[in-house]
């Protein structure tokens, strides 16, 4: 049975790890004193293309240079006309190349932080993300009667193709004019963030939570 441990008896740290027994599934080291750059969306470079790792390290703006696997990557980055299945990393990118990225995890000790291209945006009642079309729906928490008239009310929306949308917890209760408000107020922001990220060549941060 997985359980979550916290450990808060430090004033400038926090540890939260998931265990199941005596294995350690996932741990995440949060320093409040420092600089969080969690869910932040840069503007970086890749500079170095790692196939043994499957990933590419990218300068965006942090001591360290961040860590970006091949399955964080939009194909939208890719070399026009490879086939992904077939290609190598080498082929699929180059060195050199700009990604817009969100940071999925904090730096750890040596390590620099874990990054995706795969942009998600929380709103108040619902995730947005602007280039995971296939993904999306309601949250897994909810179930029974407040999942299906959610449901109902997601179909009522005005999502775009090439974007997908998780309605949380806090959407329950929500008719589908509450949650077209959100959805409005989040691709506002995406059309910000897009804009920003051709204003100037990278490194820089583009969005903070």
């Amino acid at each position: 049975m997985k359980r979550m441990l916290i450990n808060a008896t430090q004033a400038e740290e926090l540890r939260v790890a998931i265990v199941d027994g005596q294995n350690l599934y996932d741990i995440d080291i949060e320093q409040p004193s420092k600089d969080n750059k969690k869910s932040n969306i840069y503007k970086g470079r890749i500079t170095r293309l790692e196939p043994s790792l499957e990933a590419a390290f990218v300068e965006y703006g942090a001591e360290r240079h961040g860590f970006l696997p091949l399955k964080e990557i939009s194909r939208d980055y890719f070399q026009a006309g490879v086939d992904p299945h077939k290609a190598s990393l080498k082929e699929l990118l180059r060195e050199g190349q700009e990604v817009v990225v969100q940071v999925d995890k904090e730096e750890r000790g040596n390590k620099g932080a874990a990054l995706t291209t795969f942009i998600s945006l929380a709103g108040r009642y619902m995730v947005l993300m602007p280039n995971s079309p296939t993904a999306g729906g309601v949250s897994r928490r909810i179930e029974g009667d407040d999942r299906a008239e959610l449901k109902k009310a997601m179909d009522a929306l005005a999502i775009p193709d090439d974007m997908g949308v998780i309605i949380r917890t806090a959407g329950v209760g929500r008719d589908a004019e509450e949650l077209q408000w959100d959805l409005d107020y989040l691709l506002s922001i995406w059309r910000a963030i897009a804009e920003a990220a051709l204003s100037k060549p990278s490194p820089f941060l583009i969005y903070q939570e």
